[in-house]
């Protein structure tokens, strides 16, 4: 019987190739991302996830064309809004992760409505990073820990207090879709651990089951924590 990882991280890459194959705009793909996200959220909540982390934009991509930024921007707030009731019902509880001060008023707006609302629910902890990276999460943690302990020791375990995951377990399975094969400034820290499983799924086309391929595939690893196969 597999074991459900207790936090899955997914890197969701290839709306904009998906849309490429098929003649369309990359907009296009990032809206039929955005259904295959709200699939993937039902099917963690119902497999019993307690920690579901997502890739939605990262500090790199900023770069990008500045139309489709836009609308990137729009479409998180648009679908944020119409699934909060939803997600609330389920007892899910939404946090953003990353740095909020380069996002509209807008943005900030709906997320602090989303994460004041669900503050309390107890089912999936359901984290949406947003304008992140893994080094700006490990620099934002040292420049508070100056702050704060100017004069201190500071210790592994005091420092994952101050990175924006602060008080939840590390990821046990990293997914990226779309064939890529690294983790793009995903985490750093908290991926020391972390099984990382590369499908070759665009990620509008990742279902469901693929999903559950990927839990399936990692309950063939063996974990052994720097431990030999002997000392399990």
């Amino acid at each position: 019987m597999n074991q459900v990882p207790r936090h899955i991280a997914i890197i969701m890459d290839g709306n904009g190739r998906w849309a490429k194959k098929r003649f369309l705009p990359r907009v296009a793909g990032h809206v039929k991302g955005v259904s295959a996200l709200k699939k993937i959220v039902n099917h963690c909540n119902t497999l019993g996830v307690k920690y579901l982390t997502v890739f939605a934009f990262g500090r790199e991509n900023w770069n990008r064309p500045q139309g489709e930024v836009s609308f990137l921007m729009r479409l998180m707030i648009k679908r944020l809004d119409k699934e909060l009731a939803e997600l609330h019902q389920k007892n899910a509880r939404i946090r953003f992760i990353g740095d909020r001060s380069r996002v509209s008023h807008e943005f900030i707006s709906s997320i602090t409505n989303a994460e004041n609302l669900t503050q309390f629910n107890t089912g999936l902890n359901f984290n949406i990073c947003v304008d992140y990276s893994g080094q700006y999460d490990i620099i934002q943690a040292i420049n508070r820990i100056i702050k704060e302990h100017p004069a201190e020791s500071i210790t592994e375990e005091t420092f994952a207090n101050y990175l924006l995951t602060a008080g939840q377990p590390n990821p046990e399975l990293v997914i990226r879709s779309s064939g890529e094969s690294r983790i793009s400034n995903f985490m750093l820290w908290q991926l020391a651990y972390s099984e990382l499983y590369f499908s070759t799924v665009f990620w509008p086309d990742f279902t469901p089951q693929e999903l559950d391929h990927a839990i399936a595939w990692y309950n063939n690893r063996e974990r052994r924590f720097g431990k030999t196969s002997e000392q399990l």
